[in-house]
């Protein structure tokens, strides 16, 4: 009886115990109690601040100011574009209007000089009936002058040269004629060729003959 009655108590004993054990499992530790009032629950609302918002600022003003440079840029470039087009196309007009004056430039003398082409023409075929030859004459001098006139008029003149001293710059010597004359030695004693000048410019140099 003794034994059983033992027994029953040490049971309870040992239900007590594990009672015990179970609540100490579940109420929290110390370090468990500081971490729940330490670390509360992050919550996922940004908390606006003075900071944040400064930085916010900062933020929108650098895309506005990025977006602004895209513009700019973009606009600069369009205008890049329309100007490399426009001179293309100035430089193929100029182009094209060069090759035309080059092809034409002459136009306006040459319509000048077609009269005095006629002049000649007239003379020509007077030339085989005429008996007047002082009239014949005559009338080459006057389309002689004439020409020479057109020629005055259009920058062109005469380089002087019979009797002037021998000038490389101006004159070809085509021959060299011996002189008993001092004076005539260097000197031009025959002109083979006129030069003539345009404006200032030599147009075709002199050919002559110098005395030595």
């Amino acid at each position: 009886m003794k034994k059983k009655m033992h027994a029953s108590e040490e049971a309870k004993q040992k239900d007590s115990s594990k009672t015990i054990e179970n609540k100490a499992d579940i109420q929290p530790s110390e370090n468990n109690k500081s971490d729940i009032t330490d670390n509360p629950p992050a919550c996922d609302t940004e908390i606006s601040t003075p900071e944040t918002e400064t930085k916010k600022e900062a933020s929108d003003k650098t895309n506005a100011e990025l977006k602004a440079a895209e513009e700019k840029l973009a606009e600069m470039k369009d205008k890049y574009i329309r100007l490399s087009a426009e001179f293309d196309n100035y430089r193929k007009r100029t182009l094209k209007e060069k090759m035309e004056l080059s092809k034409f430039a002459g136009e306006s003398i040459l319509t000048k000089i077609i009269p005095f082409m006629d002049d000649f023409e007239r003379a020509v075929k007077i030339m085989d009936t005429a008996t007047d030859h002082d009239a014949m004459k005559s009338g080459l001098d006057l389309i002689y002058t004439k020409f020479g006139e057109f020629l005055k008029q259009n920058g062109i003149k005469e380089i002087e040269s019979m009797g002037c001293s021998f000038n490389v710059d101006l004159h070809e010597a085509v021959a060299k004629v011996p002189v008993n004359e001092d004076d005539k030695k260097g000197k031009i004693i025959d002109v083979v060729l006129k030069g003539y000048y345009l404006q200032d410019k030599v147009l075709r140099f002199a050919k002559v003959v110098v005395g030595e």
